[in-house]
């Protein structure tokens, strides 16, 4: 399985990105993550390929959402209403064995990270 993660960048707070990651190979479900520096590695958002149920952490649920498209083989996160606090690089990462997860441990492939930078 490789990820191909994309679509950081500067934005204001308040501002919106949506980050995006084409996956080649098949996967049980699908995580983004984020480090800010001097941080631990966080869970974000999950997916799972097939039944399209997702999961959020706390600090993003009601502004975030993750969504697939099966078609072009790529997962992606919109994120809304950003805040300093949202500063960090973002991985998307893939998980094959059956059972979700929000430990990035329990994930098997890793994209490249993208740096999501929000000014005040």
């Amino acid at each position: 399985v490789q990820l191909q993660a994309s679509g950081g960048g500067l934005v204001q707070a308040g501002g919106s990105l949506r980050l995006s990651c084409g996956v080649s190979g098949r996967t049980f479900s699908m995580g983004w993550f984020r480090q800010a520096p001097g941080k631990e590695r966080e869970f974000v958002a999950l997916i799972r390929w097939n039944a399209g149920s997702t999961s959020y952490a706390d600090s993003v649920k009601g502004r975030f959402t993750i969504s697939r498209d099966n078609a072009k083989n790529t997962v992606y996160l919109q994120m809304n209403s950003l805040e300093p606090e949202d500063t960090a690089v973002y991985y998307c990462a893939a998980k094959t064995t059956t059972y979700t997860s929000t430990w990035w441990n329990d994930y098997d492939y890793w994209g490249q990270g993208t740096l999501v930078t929000v000014s005040s």
